[in-house]
């Protein structure tokens, strides 16, 4: 799982209005293991700022430079990093990372369009799933390399004025909901090309907004996470206390739909603190497929949240989870909080969340 969308749009929003030219890298595929996986992004200046890392430090020197070669050249390049081997060495620097990695790099020139990141920006800021095919290699003319398109509903406003090619057509048409290379027939040509899912962040919706889901806010928030916070207490349910969420909605429990749609969150914590609160919501999330359910308190609250729920609660037992959060000890909001977002990273990710 990897959702750096924020980061990634945060990075190119704050250089875009300078129109400075910037490097995307992509991770086409790996082997072994790698920092980060296919269809990981970010983006590079020449000055050597990134959005993210794609490796733990072994590889983002080399990267660096490459990008600085397809900047000047305003040409793509492809490389392959394979550092499992002890006598690898990038720089002079056995780094033995156990992993290798194909990566695309390709220059981002202001004013010229249509841009991938204007694509990815779009989608996150209207929660708008979608994907974005690359032409990395095979048959291509030089024209061609590089050549992008865009499937999903925000794919009309992605190209913009400029007119459909053949290409682009035949690319968007390789929508993936998962990161893959294939091969597109192409005028009697075989393309290789890079298909990959724009990648939006968890949606998180906290049912209640005591100070002890600030700090579940706060984690998720720096995880580029979409946090809507929901409350029916004026004293709690203010931007003041949630800054980073994308919504604070101040209303009663039972009213939860009027104000949002329960269906389209990965997650949801339930920790209002009232009884009779937390079986309205619960009540809710029983009729949505919502892969997360966390539930504040002791098993003997959850028992009697359950009681009051009577038959809907076998609707969605195996989904809920709680007392929420991991077992790492925690005391303190804060460590709560940590365990809680630890927990939920760990079912959208399909781990079972404990050692290595």
């Amino acid at each position: 799982m990897d959702y750096a969308l924020s980061e990634l749009c945060g990075f190119f929003s704050a250089r875009s209005s300078n129109a400075e030219p910037l490097v995307l890298a992509t991770i086409l595929r790996t082997e072994g293991s790698t920092y980060r996986k296919a269809g990981a992004r970010i983006l590079m200046s020449a000055g050597g700022q990134a959005s993210g890392m794609l490796s733990g430090g072994c590889l983002e020197a080399d990267v660096l430079e490459r990008a600085r070669r397809v900047l000047s050249r305003n040409q793509p390049e492809r490389v392959w990093f394979d550092t499992r081997k002890a006598d690898d060495e990038i720089f002079g620097l056995g780094m033995g990372c156990e992993g290798a990695m194909d990566l695309w790099l390709q220059a981002l020139i202001p004013h010229q369009t249509p841009q991938p990141l204007d694509f990815l920006c779009r989608c996150l800021h209207r929660d708008s799933a979608g994907s974005v095919s690359t032409v990395v290699g095979g048959e291509v003319r030089a024209d061609e390399l590089g050549a992008h398109g865009y499937a999903g509903p925000e794919a009309a406003a992605a190209v913009g004025t400029v007119p459909n090619s053949p290409l682009t057509e035949a690319l968007a048409a390789c929508d993936s909901a998962t990161p893959v290379l294939s091969q597109l027939n192409f005028e009697g040509r075989r393309l290789e090309v890079f298909t990959a899912p724009v990648g939006l962040p968890p949606r998180l919706l906290l049912c209640g907004a005591g100070p002890d889901a600030i700090p579940v806010h706060q984690f998720a928030a720096a995880l580029g996470w979409r946090v809507t916070v929901y409350d029916h207490r004026p004293a709690y349910a203010t931007l003041e206390n949630f800054p980073q969420a994308a919504r604070v909605i101040l209303a009663r429990p039972e009213e939860l739909r009027n104000h949002l749609e329960p269906a389209r969150f990965n997650a949801a914590m339930v920790m209002s603190h009232q009884l009779s609160a937390d079986v309205s919501y619960l009540k809710e999330f029983a009729k949505t497929p919502i892969a997360f359910v966390g539930l504040l308190g002791p098993p003997k609250r959850r028992a009697r949240v359950f009681a009051q729920l009577g038959m809907s609660a076998a609707d969605f037992v195996t989904k809920v989870y709680g007392p929420a959060g991991l077992d790492i000890g925690a005391g303190s909001p804060q460590a709560i909080a940590l365990s809680i977002i630890a927990q939920i990273h760990a079912v959208l990710a399909g781990r079972p969340g404990g050692a290595f």
